[in-house]
């Protein structure tokens, strides 16, 4: 398993963590404010795909040429910036990140990456991507209510991530051969909220609220995450609460929210699944199986 270490040109070790059960995000100062990974092998030897990926997408070539590192992109199979081979052959093979320039859609978009997984990402800013990430993501900068960008995000892929509720289901139609969305909810906080808070995030309640009825309704196989108050804390380090109403009162790493999204690719539903999580006790080893498990008690109970 690869190692992560902290350095700096002024410091020789830094203590390690292990990936992928939680990222590390050292204090970084300065105009950038982007999630800040750097990745060693502990093996005396080449580095391996996943290290030169995680080396790559540091801060991008300004702070690699900090470090002293090449410019040079690994391609080990990877998918040329101009190679459109794949979105024009049928295949679909990738994750489409919406939001994908919010601090956990990042997470999201670096757990995939670690994953091997082609990732499409939409994103205000595509320089600042491209910084942060390289061609490992394809970055989409366009209107979401425009068809013609509508059909050009999601052409070539498998599944959608929405990570943040930015409502981008307002045109489900054009959705055909997506095989499975999921959803990160926060609308069970937006409603818990006081009134002052709730004046706040009425816009954000209004989009998770149709984003929802749009894609339950959609016939497209969905997973919804009602997560607790999403936290800047550390991921791996707690266990869950899948209790009922844990969503409203509740807390939950964004790290771990992130992953939980991640984790559910491998387990499409027949027809939907929706759950509550919050950090709390009980441990998941499997995430396969604890998604085989959930997806078996929804078919019961329908």
């Amino acid at each position: 398993m690869a190692t992560a270490q902290l350095s700096s040109p002024s410091t020789s070790s830094r203590p390690f963590i292990l990936l992928p059960s939680g990222f590390f995000r050292p204090p970084f100062s300065g105009a950038h404010h982007r999630p800040f990974f750097i990745c060693r092998s502990s093996r005396k030897k080449e580095p391996g795909l996943t290290d030169r990926i995680l080396d790559y997408i540091e801060g991008g070539p300004k702070l690699r040429k900090w470090y002293g590192a090449s410019d040079v992109l690994p391609k080990d199979g990877l998918q040329d910036e101009g190679d459109e081979t794949l979105e024009f052959g049928g295949v679909r093979d990738a994750v489409l990140v919406t939001n994908g320039e919010s601090e956990i859609g990042q997470m999201v978009i670096l757990s995939l990456i670690v994953k091997r997984i082609r990732v499409k990402a939409l994103v205000k800013d595509k320089k600042a991507s491209m910084d942060a990430f390289g061609t490992y993501v394809e970055a989409l900068v366009g209107d979401i209510s425009n068809a013609s960008f509508l059909s050009k995000a999601l052409r070539g892929v498998s599944a959608i991530i929405c990570p943040a509720n930015d409502g981008f289901f307002n045109d489900v139609g054009r959705m055909q051969g997506v095989q499975h969305v999921i959803v990160l909810s926060q609308l069970d906080v937006y409603r818990s909220a006081g009134t002052f808070q709730a004046i706040i995030n009425n816009k954000l309640r209004k989009f998770s609220e149709r984003d929802e009825t749009v894609v339950i309704t959609s016939g497209i196989p969905y997973t919804i995450v009602k997560a607790g108050l999403l936290q800047d804390m550390p991921g791996g380090t707690q266990g869950f609460c899948f209790d009922e109403g844990v969503a409203s009162k509740g807390r939950l790493s964004k790290e771990d929210a992130a992953r939980i999204c991640v984790e559910a690719l491998d387990a499409v539903p027949p027809k939907g699944l929706i759950f509550e999580v919050a950090n709390g006790d009980e441990k998941v080893e499997d995430w396969k199986e604890w998604f085989d498990a959930k997806i078996r008690d929804a078919g019961e109970l329908l």
